[in-house]
């Protein structure tokens, strides 16, 4: 692999990590609690906030399938999926990885020089360069995990920073 191809399979590895994090968080959610949210104005419940996060990872395969729409021509069925709607655990779960398998897949198709291509959005309909809506959309899903695990915390659930980062140990000794 030509060393400008690995910044994809870079991102796609903290992308992962992201993912696999908040499945971690959902199962943690306490069944009784989908309805409950803080005091706060306009705060979204938990199994709002869970319709949010598939939001989030949408947006990722509106993303890709914007760079192919030819090879990922079946995401465009995923507009038609439902998001920003209350939900459970189990069905939060079910579509995180259905979202998670379709990223995968349109991550195996990029290259280091398809990160800079433009692409256009409803935002952005002159385009911008598909890494700019990747890492954008990255962000997008990290602030809504840590409200998962602000919510967590304020229930009295016992999480911790390992449940929000991977940790990884020292770099291996070059050989």
């Amino acid at each position: 692999m030509a060393a400008p191809d690995v910044l994809p399979r870079l991102v796609l590895a903290k992308l992962r990590e992201q993912i696999e994090r908040t499945e971690h968080l959902i199962a943690l959610i306490p069944p009784d609690k989908l309805g409950w949210k803080p005091d706060i104005p306009g705060a979204r419940s938990i199994a709002e906030l869970l319709g949010h996060l598939l939001d989030c990872l949408a947006g990722f395969c509106a993303a890709l399938c914007a760079f192919d729409p030819v090879r990922l021509a079946r995401f465009a069925d995923l507009r038609g999926r439902k998001v920003n709607h209350a939900c459970g655990t189990a069905e939060a779960l079910d579509r995180v990885r259905e979202y998670a398998g379709c990223i995968e897949e349109g991550f195996a198709l990029l290259a280091g020089q398809d990160l800079v291509r433009p692409v256009q959005t409803v935002f952005v309909p002159e385009g911008e360069p598909l890494l700019t809506l990747l890492l954008g959309n990255l962000e997008h899903l990290i602030n809504h995990k840590h409200q998962l695990f602000f919510y967590l915390k304020l229930l009295g659930a016992p999480v911790s920073t390992a449940d929000l980062y991977r940790f990884r140990g020292p770099a291996p000794a070059a050989e």
